[in-house]
């Protein structure tokens, strides 16, 4: 489980390298083809705040997901303690009944007293 939280955390890293390369491309694409006086519907200014905006949902998203990774983390620790301690309550139930049946006279299964 952990190994594909890391691969997810090496993923969004490349992903937001990939955003920051495709942002500086296209800061340099435009101020190289861009007339000096840009039209109303060419507005690369809006463009790179969007972009912008979409690094920033982005950067949440990877902290959401350090959250619910270190959350998980937690539970699985939660839950095999508690496994372990039903274990240990279920072995310790089994010995105090195999102790009972022995003390109390009854037969052990497969003696000689059963098989008459």
């Amino acid at each position: 489980m952990e190994t594909a939280v890391t691969r997810l955390e090496t993923m969004f890293q490349k992903a937001e390298s990939d955003l920051d390369y495709i942002q500086h491309r296209l800061e340099f694409e435009i101020m190289k083809s861009l007339p000096d006086n840009p039209g109303a519907e060419e507005n690369p200014v809006a463009l790179l705040e969007e972009l912008s905006m979409v690094k920033y949902r982005y950067k949440t998203l990877c902290m959401q997901l350090e959250k619910v990774s270190i959350e998980q983390r937690e539970s699985m620790k939660g839950i095999r303690a508690a496994l372990e301690n039903t274990m240990k309550i279920v072995q310790a139930l089994q010995q105090h009944t195999d102790l009972e049946l022995f003390c109390s006279g009854s037969t052990v299964p497969g003696s000689s007293e059963e098989q008459h």
